[in-house]
Parts: structure tokens; C-alpha cells; sequence
């Protein structure tokens, strides 16, 4: 007998624990894409429960079905799919009265709703509790299923739960009662929806959004109700909603704890009006820290091994007299270029690691809060500083991020500074330069540079705002969630997705970047050549030397390295090992030997040119798969490519600022 499919749609607050419990469910059987015509994420995954196949989606976080922003739209839109079969609504038991308003607007659309009560360690906490009787009973007698996402325990009964409703077929009449005066034009809109689209599923959600005067149901399926909509009904709908909210929530939770909670405690010291900055930076200060204190401890073993594979495999090609050219492509080119970044993995597991913990925890929300008067002095709201925030990853999904957004100036101005925000990749440049030439505070260093970054960013968005004689922007509303302890299952998750993308892109992109850059070094007008000096890259870097000069980079191989940063941050790096001939510029004989290489090149090169060379690395253009983000996500080449030219002149400015003024006391 086939298996029969069921399509599960979670749905949930943000901060509500939705993508655990989802994780939960689905473990690693996870499948990623975009949704159709927006580039916002898609993840699906696979379970089973009873003989049926039970696919689930995960949404975007939505505090409602009215749309605002890219991330509400495809929530609302997948929940209205004829394909979805049953809704999981996943609530913050703790948080009640907040995540209700979305329960009750998804029980308007008709389909089976269960709800998934989430975080009830926390109620249990706080010395509360919840009538699990009556709950049901006033949300029209779904499903209610205590569960915790952190523990995995409930999610039998869940699935139980989703199964048996789907077979049960949609919610039987919906318990909210509207004024008479609403009720009665609900009824007309509900005849006439009915008269011209048969076929619909949430008639009464349609009817009610007419009466909301909401635009895109008014374009989606269009007919005339001047006779019976003479106004938006917004406000009252709304205001009956939060009514029967209090009312349950009234009838439901009882002994609610007089005491201050653990969260409120916690944040009045790390969202305190003048504390609050500080503590984010101390916070990242240590982060960065463990970065190089931990992550340098464990490298030494990836150094080892890289040595021993370069040797082993030089030794085997040798014996079977492999042509010379080709003993250099792959243990000069190759290996050298890969196995070089791969040294970095240490720094940049310890460096995910700590972000994942940060974002599991709930603090990441506090960086917003605490932020939004600074970023309202500059014309955005504190939302605005989630992207940068994400940017310490990767630069990609916090231009993604900047969807959240609810105007399309201030999503560009976003992707105008974010960039700006010390990505991951950079981190492997920070990491050789700053051990090389400040071995005694190269954590310091480095940090510096996310301080530059930050500083750089939010003085970019004044300039901007000054020039557009713009003004203060209105304060920020933003949930901040309970803190919990971090959920090692999300945690592993989220750190092995973003090692696997370094992987992945040291297996492709610095894999190609590693052949081109040994083929432009190798090779000239002449063909093969003996000195690198005499190459293609050599005659290309040559061309920027006068224009690098002032900036303290004027050398030909820094040309190169920084042309082939474009393709990823990390190939800048990989390059020098590739241009100096060092098989692991991350160990102490190849820092030595590229320190070496660069001072006979030219011998004033010290740490004020290495300093000002990443600062260079921290402002240019970032690499071809952010620019290609930023041209999908704003829908300009003109945009794209001004914000690439900005970039490359405020990287030049710096450097050249920095270096001249350096030299005259140095």
C-alpha cells in the first residue's frame, strides 16, 4: 500500500522556536531552495508518522498575515496554498497574548490548524500555567500540543495530532464573532467571493481582508464591493481580535509569577541605555578572542597535515616522472591555494560557533534594540543593524536579510553599508597578516578591523542620510525573546551548514582561483617562464603598481592577490602562498618565508603597509557572489556596479589616508 502525503506548512512568531522544532522533526533530511520569483529560502524536510509521508516547509517569521515585507508575503502566500494541507502553528507558550493575534488569523483561512505549544519550561519557570482543556476549546477545538523544540519531547503526539486533523478535514465554524454590523458584511463579501471564485478555500480570511482594505487581495482576486465596503473596518477587526486574545488568555493562564523573570533581570544590565554597547563589544571582543586563542591551538594539527600531504604527494609524482609543470600545478597551485585556506578551519569553526551560540541564545535581538538610536541618527532603524550583525558570517544572507526591511531606499542604503561588516572570509587575511607583523597583539588587530568595519558603516549611512537631508528615524519595535540555553542540535546544524559552505567554496571557487592564479604567474607572452616576474600577472600587477603606491601596496603580487580577492576573500591569502612559493603560509616557516619574500621585493614593507593592506581587504568589493546577491536583490546593474566603484575609492582613500599619515610618525 503507497504512503499517503501530507504537506505540512510550520508557521510561527519569530523567536518562537520554530526552526528547532522543525529541525526536530525533519534532523538532517533538509532540502534548500527559493521560493518561486523571490530569492528568500526555501527549506523543506521529510518525516513519516502512521503510514503517511509528511513533508514539511519551514516559513519565514511572521507576527501576521498583513504584508509588509518580502519574508510576510511568501509566509502568507505558502499558508494559502491549495498544496498545504495542514497548518502548524508554532507558539510561544510564554508569550501568549503576542503570538494569539497569528493563531487567530490562521484559523480564519479555513485550513486544519494544530497548535504546537513551544517553550513550556519557560511557563513552568515563571510559575505559570496554562488550562490545556480550555485553550482548545476557545480556538474552535484544534489541536493544542505541549512540545519542547530544545528537548524534542511531544513530537509523537504532534505528528499524532497533525495526522488525525488532516483526516478530520478543515475547522469546523470559526468561535470568533465580529459586531453584527462586520458579521453582516462579512456575509455579503463571503456570497459574492463565492460567486466569483467557487473554487477558493478561505472565503471568510478574503472577506475579512476586503474589509481590511488590503491591496493585494484587492488585485489578487478582484471584484466590486463599493456597495458594501464603504471604509477599511482595519482597526475594528483588529481590536475585536485582541478582545477575545485577553479573553482567553484570561481563561487560560493562571499564577503568573510576581517575580522578574531571568530575561528581565539579564537585560537591564546588556540593554541598558549606556551599558549596552560596551557589553556588545566586550562580548564580541572575547568572541574574536576564542577565535584566535582556541582556533590557533588546533590549526597546528592542520598545518601538519597539509605538510605531510604536499611532501607525500610531491614524492608520488616525482616517482612516477610526472612532467614539472605538473608537479607545480598541483602541489604549487593546487594544494597550496586549497590546502592553505583549509589551515584557517579551526578559526573559522570557533567564530561560527560562537555567532550560533549568540543567535540561539536570544542576545542577537538585544544588538538591534541597543543599537537603534544610533541607527535612527543615521536614517535607519535598528532592524537595519540585523544585516551587518549577519555580515560577520557571511555576506550573502545579510544582504538577503535586508528584505526585512519595509522601504526599498532603506534596503539599498542597507546593502550599501553592509559589506563594510568583517565577513568570515576575511577573517583567514586578518588571521596571517596580523600574527606576521603584530605577533603580540594580532587578536587586537584583527578586532580592530570589525570595529573599522561597524564604524565605516554607520558613517557611510550618516553621510547619506545628510546628503538625502534626511531625518531621525522612528524608533524601533522589535521582540525580545526569553533567553535560553542554546539548543546544541540548532547549533551543530547551523555550524556545519556554514562549514560546509567554506568547504564547498574551498573545493570550487579558491580550487579554480588556485589554477588561474598558477597559470597567470607561470605563464607570459612567451609561454612557459621561469621567473614569476616575467608572467601575465606580473604584467597586470605592474599596471596598478603607481595607483597602489600610496596606499604602502605598491607591489605587484599585492595587485594580484587583491584582483583575485574578488573571487573570495580568502583567495587573497591563498594567493600570496601561490605568488611566494610557500606551500602553509599559516605556519611559523611560512610566515617567515612570505615576510621574507615580501621584504627582499621591497624591504621598507613592515607593519604599518600590512595594516593598511587590511584595511584595503576590509572596504574593497566583496567577492563575486555577494555582488551578484546585491544586483538580484536591488534589480539594478547601475546600482551594483556604482556600489562596487564607492567601494573600491573609499578602500583606496583609507589605505592612503592611513599609510601617509602613519608614515610621518613611524
Amino acid at each position: 500500500m503507497a504512503e499517503k502525503r501530507i504537506r505540512v506548512a510550520c508557521v510561527g512568531n519569530p523567536n518562537c522556536g520554530k526552526t528547532t522544532l522543525f529541525n526536530a522533526l525533519t534532523g538532517a533530511k533538509l532540502k534548500v531552495a527559493n521560493w518561486p520569483g523571490v530569492t528568500v529560502e526555501k527549506v523543506e524536510g521529510q518525516t513519516s508518522y502512521e503510514g503517511f509521508s509528511i513533508s514539511l516547509v519551514d516559513t519565514p517569521g511572521i507576527y501576521s498575515l498583513t504584508c509588509y515585507t518580502i519574508e510576510e508575503k511568501v509566509t502568507r502566500k505558502c499558508v494559502m496554498d491549495d498544496d498545504i494541507d495542514v497548518i502548524i502553528n508554532i507558539v510561544d507558550a510564554s508569550s501568549l497574548e503576542r503570538n494569539l493575534y497569528l493563531t487567530l488569523q490562521l484559523l480564519e483561512l479555513g485550513k486544519p490548524v494544530v497548535l504546537a505549544l513551544n517553550m513550556m519550561d519557560i511557563v513552568k519557570e515563571r510559575g505559570m500555567e496554562i488550562d490545556l482543556h480550555r485553550l482548545p476549546e476557545m480556538l474552535g477545538d484544534i489541536p493544542v500540543v505541549p512540545v519542547s523544540a530544545a528537548r524534542r519531547t511531544g513530537l509523537d503526539i504532534l505528528l499524532h495530532a497533525v495526522v488525525h486533523h488532516y483526516e478530520e478535514g478543515k475547522n469546523s465554524e470559526y468561535i470568533l464573532k465580529y459586531p453584527e454590523t462586520i458579521e453582516n458584511k462579512l456575509a455579503k463579501l463571503e456570497v459574492m467571493m463565492q460567486a466569483n471564485y467557487p473554487t477558493h478555500s478561505s472565503v471568510r480570511w478574503h472577506a475579512i481582508k476586503l474589509l481590511e482594505d488590503d491591496e493585494e487581495v484587492k488585485e489578487e482576486h478582484p471584484i466590486t464591493v463599493t456597495n458594501v465596503v464603504d471604509r477599511s473596518y482595519e482597526k475594528e477587526i483588529i481590536a475585536c481580535k485582541y478582545a477575545y486574545i485577553e479573553k482567553v488568555v484570561g481563561e487560560v493562564l493562571f499564577y503568573k509569577s510576581k517575580k522578574a523573570a531571568t530575561t528581565d533581570k539579564v537585560d537591564r544590565f546588556l540593554t541598558n541605555e549606556w551599558l549596552g554597547l560596551p557589553a556588545f563589544l566586550c562580548i564580541m571582543g572575547v568572541v574574536f578572542f576564542l577565535t584566535f586563542a582556541v582556533g590557533d591551538m588546533l590549526k597546528g594539527v592542520f598545518e601538519a597535515g597539509l605538510e605531510l600531504f604536499s611532501g607525500s604527494v610531491r614524492q608520488a609524482l616525482c616517482a612516477v616522472n610526472t612532467a614539472d609543470w605538473l608537479i607545480s600545478l598541483v602541489v604549487d597551485g593546487i594544494i597550496t591555494g586549497v590546502g592553505g585556506i583549509l589551515t584557517f578551519l579551526p578559526n573559522i569553526f570557533i567564530l561560527f560557533l560562537a555567532l550560533a551560540i549568540l543567535e540561539d541564545s536570544g542576545y542577537m535581538s538585544r544588538v538591534a534594540y541597543v543599537m537603534d538610536s544610533v541607527m535612527g541618527r543615521v536614517g535607519l532603524s535598528g532592524k537595519a543593524f540585523l544585516p551587518m550583525i549577519l555580515g560577520f558570517g557571511c555576506t550573502v544572507p545579510a544582504i538577503m536579510a535586508t528584505r526585512a526591511l519595509e522601504t526599498e531606499h532603506d534596503r539599498r542604503k542597507t546593502m550599501v553599508i553592509t559589506p563594510f561588516m568583517s565577513c568570515s572570509a576575511r577573517l583567514p587575511i586578518y588571521v596571517i597578516f596580523s600574527e606576521m607583523f603584530f605577533p603580540d597583539c594580532a587578536g587586537l588587530v584583527a578586532f580592530s578591523f570589525y570595529l573599522i568595519g561597524m564604524v565605516v558603516a554607520i558613517g557611510t549611512a550618516l553621510i547619506i542620510n545628510r546628503a538625502e537631508k534626511g531625518k531621525e528615524n522612528d524608533s524601533l519595535l522589535i521582540e525580545l525573546p526569553e533567553y535560553k540555553r542554546p539548543n546544541a542540535r540548532t547549533v551543530c546544524i547551523y555550524v556545519w551548514n556554514k562549514v560546509k559552505d567554506y568547504l564547498t567554496k574551498a573545493g570550487t571557487t579558491i580550487f579554480l582561483a588556485s589554477i588561474i592564479i598558477w597559470f597567470i604567474l607561470n605563464f607570459g607572452v612567451n609561454g612557459m617562464v621561469e621567473s614569476s616576474a616575467e608572467s601575465f600577472g606580473a604584467v597586470i600587477g605592474r599596471w596598478l603598481v603607481p595607483v597602489l603606491a600610496p596606499a604602502g601596496l605598491g607591489m605587484w603580487q599585492i595587485a594580484v592577490a587583491l584582483i583575485s580577492g574578488i573571487s573570495a576573500k580568502e583567495v587573497v591569502v591563498s594567493s600570496f602562498s601561490v605568488l611566494f612559493g610557500v606551500a602553509n603560509a599559516n605556519s611559523a616557516d611560512g610566515m617567515a618565508s612570505i615576510i621574507a619574500n615580501v621584504q627582499a621585493q621591497n624591504p621598507s614593507f613592515g607593519p604599518l603597509n600590512a595594516y593598511c593592506l587590511m584595511l584595503f581587504c576590509l572596504l574593497y568589493v566583496p567577492c563575486v557572489a555577494v555582488i551578484a546577491t546585491i544586483r538580484k536583490e536591488s534589480g539594478s546593474l547601475k546600482f551594483t556596479f556604482g556600489l562596487m566603484a564607492f567601494q573600491i575609492l573609499l578602500a583606496w582613500l583609507a589605505a592612503v589616508l592611513v599609510f601617509q599619515i602613519g608614515s610621518i610618525f613611524i
